[in-house]
């Protein structure tokens, strides 16, 4: 998805940034229960989980930068 978001225009690139990080939130939930269920030891869980909100971050703000550029206000200046 951040692939495609990469190589889209801007107008296009709403949608596959939302679902990325519909991806990501769901990647988070699994490893949360692969934690609770000692399947994961506490080490590995926060060298992950670190790394996985990171890339929130980044997506999240991606997705505000696009959105703003996609905005009508900004539109209207153009």
């Amino acid at each position: 998805m951040t692939a495609t978001a990469g190589f889209t225009s801007k107008q296009e690139k709403l949608p596959y940034l939302r679902v990325a990080i519909r991806k990501l939130d769901t990647l988070k939930i699994f490893l949360l229960i692969l934690w609770e269920t000692k399947s994961l030891d506490n080490k590995k869980y926060i060298a992950i989980s670190g790394k996985l909100e990171e890339v929130g971050r980044m997506l999240g703000g991606w997705h505000g930068q696009v959105q703003k550029q996609n905005s009508p206000a900004k539109a209207e200046e153009k």
